[in-house]
């Protein structure tokens, strides 16, 4: 699997673009702005895109999902419950950036727990992790040892969840159940901010690690 990040946005989010490096075909994870960019990065890996995928649709991981699928022609998938969240894009642009955006396209299709993401010879794992956003995923490459995580996990940090549609208690489930059931050598690319491990953050972590807990 051959992915690189892109960090696009007002907000500082991290945009994935994940390929078979034999097959060429791969998807985007969380184009948040700056499609012409994406695209950019797209075109110098020397990837057709199949598929659009996102963790959730809070703005800053969705402005771009227009441009990239009209560019590419790729499918938009996203979790059922993030729906209002993605309905409430142009009004939460309009208060947070004091700016006027399109309303992003509704899903192609919706990602349920447990789906395997397939794109030539590779393929990545649905983790249903509701907390930050009501239909929050994160895509887990097993053979990698590798996880997209959006915005659960961070170094040092979880996800907000003082936010509509968000729930502490259910954010830090998700994570306990989801992500810290993985072996301590899977990486963790986050929605903003550096990599981290599952390691450190099982020991460290103020919120979820052992450390807070003694």
């Amino acid at each position: 699997m051959i992915a690189k990040g892109i960090t696009v946005g007002l907000l500082q989010e991290n945009c994935y673009i994940v390929g078979c490096e034999k097959q060429r075909v791969g998807v985007v994870i969380d184009p948040g702005d700056s499609a012409h960019a994406i695209m950019r990065l797209v075109k110098e890996m020397g990837l057709t895109i199949e598929k659009i995928i996102n963790t959730h649709a809070h703005f800053d991981h969705v402005l771009a999902v227009n441009g990239v699928k009209a560019a590419t022609g790729a499918s938009f998938w996203l979790h059922k419950n993030d729906l209002p969240i993605l309905h409430d894009v142009p009004e939460r642009v309009q208060l947070w950036l004091d700016s006027e955006v399109d309303p992003v396209d509704e899903p192609d299709g919706f990602l349920e727990h447990g789906q395997i993401i397939e794109f030539g010879e590779e393929s990545l794992e649905v983790r249903f992790t509701p907390g930050h956003a009501p239909g929050h995923v994160v895509f887990v490459d097993h053979k990698g040892k590798q996880v997209f995580g959006g915005d659960t996990l961070f170094q040092g940090s979880i996800g907000r969840f003082d936010l509509p549609g968000a729930d502490g208690p259910t954010l830090l489930k998700s994570i306990r159940e989801q992500l810290l059931s993985l072996t301590d050598d899977y990486v963790v690319y986050p929605g903003h901010g550096p990599a981290t491990d599952i390691g450190t953050e099982r020991i460290f972590n103020p919120y979820v690690g052992q450390e807070n807990a003694r």
